[in-house]
């Protein structure tokens, strides 16, 4: 006759279920990996490749808004960038300052024409530039701005785009100004033509789109003393992952080193009634 002893069962149950936890933890670090999942994964399980778009930013980005359809030469890019991939394009409205919180909720895989900050860089990663991009402004017919110094007076009255670098050139470079910010580079537009701004800071591509775009800004000035140019890069979600933006970079290498790009926003800029002899010769891209 045996006798078992007292709790032993209740015992060896707790060492069983003691031993299960480490599988259980192993199981639940499994699948909280597996719904992490990378955008280069996302992108080829999907096959849907998520870009934010910039109404009103020429020549990079134009909707009609009639169809809903977008245009421009970061669309024929993003095209371009997703039959790498096999992929179809799906856009999402943002705007330049709401593009790097887009990425951050992984809202989108993409985000282009961005000048990379260290304070954006703390939360995005960035591509190889797309262009190096000076920038200037579009002014009244009563100004003829050559330098940052002939905008920085008091008299003088500037826009920009919120969240944008036109915002911080235009800080630290014309601090005596009056200072003004919109949150569309369209509003900034509308406030120039009515007179209500003297100025409006803009990268050259996109100044150059406006004013072929409104013949009666024209025309657009390079800033000097001293040269602001900026690389232009794509924003991607920053992540363990790299192989997305690996892609991206070697698309950006080949198709600047070929002239694609140059062409793209060339095209973007004829489109808006920009030749290229309106290009100024000091520009390149």
């Amino acid at each position: 006759m045996t006798t078992e002893k007292p709790g032993l069962g209740r015992r060896t149950l707790a060492a069983a279920a003691a031993l299960a936890l480490p599988l259980v933890a192993v199981a639940g670090t499994a699948r909280a990996q597996s719904a992490a999942e990378s955008t280069f994964d996302r992108i080829r399980r999907t096959k849907v490749l998520r870009c934010a778009a910039y109404p009103g930013a020429l020549p990079y980005f134009q909707k009609d808004l009639a169809s809903g359809e977008w245009s421009g030469a970061c669309v024929e890019m993003a095209k371009d960038i997703a039959k790498v991939f096999d992929a179809k394009l799906e856009y999402l409205d943002s705007t330049y300052g709401n593009a790097v919180l887009d990425l951050q909720s992984n809202k989108v895989d993409l985000a282009f024409a961005l000048n990379p900050t260290p304070a954006r860089a703390l939360s995005i990663g960035f591509t190889h530039p797309m262009i190096i991009h000076p920038f200037g402004c579009l002014s009244s017919k009563a100004l003829n701005p050559k330098t940052w110094d002939d905008l920085n007076k008091p008299e003088i009255k500037i826009v920009f785009d919120l969240g944008s670098l036109h915002e911080t050139a235009a800080r630290r470079y014309c601090p005596k100004a009056q200072l003004t910010g919109f949150k569309t580079t369209d509003e900034c537009t509308l406030a120039l033509q009515s007179g209500h701004a003297d100025a409006h800071i803009l990268a050259a591509i996109l100044g150059l789109a406006a004013a072929g775009k409104n013949p009666s800004l024209g025309p657009y000035h390079l800033l000097g003393e001293p040269t602001v140019a900026l690389p232009s890069c794509l924003g991607v979600q920053r992540e363990p992952d790299t192989r997305f933006k690996e892609v991206v970079d070697a698309w950006l290498d080949m198709n600047r080193g070929t002239g694609q790009i140059r062409e793209w926003l060339l095209e973007g800029l004829a489109k808006f009634g920009v030749t290229r002899d309106q290009v100024p010769s000091t520009l390149s891209f």
